[in-house]
């Protein structure tokens, strides 16, 4: 008798997530410039600096919106930080990132509901930060040492923090309407993202 394959849980607001964001992150991967043969490094530094224009405000909305979680550890997984660093790295001055324009159109973060559903989506880009890594490796001889720390964040961890992340958000007693609250937010964060990268120009 053959064996019944172990059916794997997924929590209802994974399973929400999944369904809610898939065609959003599909539309805006097939726009990333990262396998693009008109990407060189200049136009990977001008994708950096727009993704560090997009993450720093959000970021900061994060920490000031008082919206986290209580039981949840923020501070190690803000990327802004790695995204500064790699850009000096890439030879863009204090001064000139100083006055790098910042994305104004951000997700409203009003509940814990909708700070999970942002995270969801950045620490989602986390996980596939691997295989960009490994392509800006080989085409620009970049890695973490200089200029590329953003796209193996993690590093060997990677897996383990999403893997982490998803455990965390499934262990959490959420309503149907937090639930909503949750896709609704990354949905958003999804589209103020590309139309964030599409008014830098960075998008293929």
């Amino acid at each position: 008798m053959q064996a019944k394959a172990r059916e794997v849980y997924v929590p209802p607001v994974l399973q929400d997530l999944r369904a809610g964001t898939a065609e959003l992150h599909i539309a805006l991967e097939k726009r990333l410039p990262f396998f693009s043969d008109a990407l060189d490094t200049q136009a990977f530094v001008q994708l950096m600096q727009a993704y560090y224009g997009f993450y720093l405000p959000l970021e900061s909305a994060l920490l000031r919106s008082a919206a986290i979680p209580a039981d949840f550890d923020l501070p190690p997984r803000l990327k802004a930080p790695t995204l500064r660093t790699d850009l000096h790295a890439l030879g863009v001055s204090a001064e000139a990132l100083q006055g790098l324009p910042q994305c104004e159109q951000l997700p409203v973060i009003d509940s814990s509901a909708a700070c999970l559903g942002v995270l969801y989506v950045l620490e989602g880009a986390t996980l596939g930060g691997q295989i960009l890594r490994r392509e800006i490796s080989a085409r620009l001889g970049l890695e973490a040492d200089n200029g590329a720390a953003f796209l193996d964040i993690y590093g060997a961890a990677t897996g383990r923090r999403w893997r982490d992340f998803i455990e965390y958000l499934g262990n959490r007693p959420i309503s149907a309407d937090e639930r909503t609250a949750v896709v609704t937010a990354a949905q958003t964060t999804f589209s103020c993202f590309e139309r964030w990268l599409e008014s830098r120009e960075v998008l293929a």
